[in-house]
C-alpha cells in the first residue's frame, strides 16, 4: 500500500465512519473502483483506531466523567448510580452483541460478507428502514440521551452487531434503532459515537498485529492513515451533530440508494468484479 493509498482511505473511512452511509463499504468499493487491492478487513477494524482517538478526544469530558461517576458509585454502594454512571454501564452492555457476533461470524466478515452484492444490498436496505423510520417520527422532538435505559442500551446493542456486514453502517443502524425507540436524533448519535468506543477499540487492538506483520502495509502509510482518519473523523463528529439538531437523515437515505444502485448496475455491467 502506499502513502497515497493511505491517505486516501484514512479520509475516507473519517468521513464516512460516524455519517449513516457505511464506512467499510466505501473503504470496500473505493480500492475496487480505483483498481487497488483489497485492504482487508483486517485493515479497516485498524484504520478505525484513528476514528476511535476522534471519538475519544470529542468526548473526552464526557468519558471522565462517566469513569469518576462509575468509581463513585463503586464506592458508594449504599446509594443509586447517577446518570452517567449507569450510561457507562449501558456502553458496556451495549457492547456484548457485537463482541459475541465478531467471534461467531469473523470469518464471513473477513470474507462472504465483503461481496460488493452484500454491500450494495445493505446500503438500500437500511436506507429504506432509515427512511421508515424518520417518516413514522413526524417530526416527534423524542427523548433525551438522559432519558436512556437499559432496554435501550440492549436493543441499540444488539442492532450494531448489524454492522459487521459491510454497508450496514455501524453509526446508522444504531442511529436508525435509537431513534425507533423514540430518542431524539441528535441525542441517538451521540450515544452512538459513544457506543462505538469499546466495539471499536476491541476490533482494531484484536487485528492490530495482524497489520504490523503484514509486508503489503508498510509502518508509514498505516500510521498516515491513521493521523487522517483521525482529523478527519473529528470534523465529521462535530458536523454531524450540528446537522441533526435541525434536519432528519433523509440526505443519507437518498445518498445510500443511489450509492447501493450504482454498484449494482456496475457489477451488471461487469466494471466491478
Amino acid at each position: 500500500m502506499t502513502t497515497i493509498e493511505a491517505v486516501i482511505l484514512g479520509l475516507v473511512q473519517g468521513v464516512t465512519e460516524f455519517l449513516p452511509i457505511s464506512s467499510t463499504a466505501h473503504l470496500r468499493l473505493v480500492p475496487a473502483v480505483a483498481g487497488w487491492d483489497d485492504p482487508g478487513a483486517a485493515f479497516t477494524a485498524v484504520l478505525q483506531l484513528g476514528t476511535l482517538a476522534a471519538v475519544i478526544a470529542f468526548f473526552l469530558r464526557d468519558l471522565l466523567r462517566m469513569l469518576r461517576s462509575a468509581l463513585r458509585a463503586l464506592q458508594r454502594r449504599d446509594e443509586r448510580p447517577d446518570t452517567d454512571a449507569r450510561h457507562l454501564l449501558y456502553l458496556i452492555i451495549g457492547t456484548i452483541p457485537i463482541g459475541i457476533a465478531g467471534i461467531l461470524l469473523r470469518h464471513a466478515v473477513e470474507g462472504a460478507f465483503r461481496s460488493l452484492w452484500v454491500v450494495a444490498s445493505a446500503l438500500i436496505v437500511v436506507a429504506l428502514l432509515l427512511a421508515w423510520v424518520e417518516r413514522r417520527r413526524h417530526d416527534q422532538p423524542g427523548r433525551t440521551l438522559d432519558a436512556i435505559d437499559l432496554r435501550d442500551a440492549v436493543l441499540i446493542g444488539c442492532a450494531q452487531a448489524l454492522a459487521l456486514v459491510p454497508g450496514v453502517s455501524r453509526s446508522g443502524i444504531t442511529l436508525l434503532a435509537a431513534m425507533a425507540l423514540g430518542i431524539r436524533r441528535d441525542a441517538a448519535a451521540r450515544f452512538s459515537f459513544l457506543l462505538s468506543v469499546p466495539a471499536v477499540a476491541a476490533a482494531g487492538l484484536f487485528e492490530l498485529p495482524k497489520i504490523l506483520k503484514s509486508h503489503d502495509i508498510g509502518g508509514v502509510p498505516l500510521a498516515v492513515g491513521l493521523i487522517v482518519a483521525a482529523l478527519s473523523g473529528y470534523a465529521s463528529i462535530a458536523w454531524l451533530l450540528k446537522f441533526l439538531r435541525t434536519r432528519s437523515t433523509m440526505p443519507f437515505v437518498i445518498y445510500r440508494v443511489i450509492l447501493g444502485l450504482v454498484i449494482i448496475a456496475m457489477l451488471v455491467s461487469g466494471r466491478l468484479g
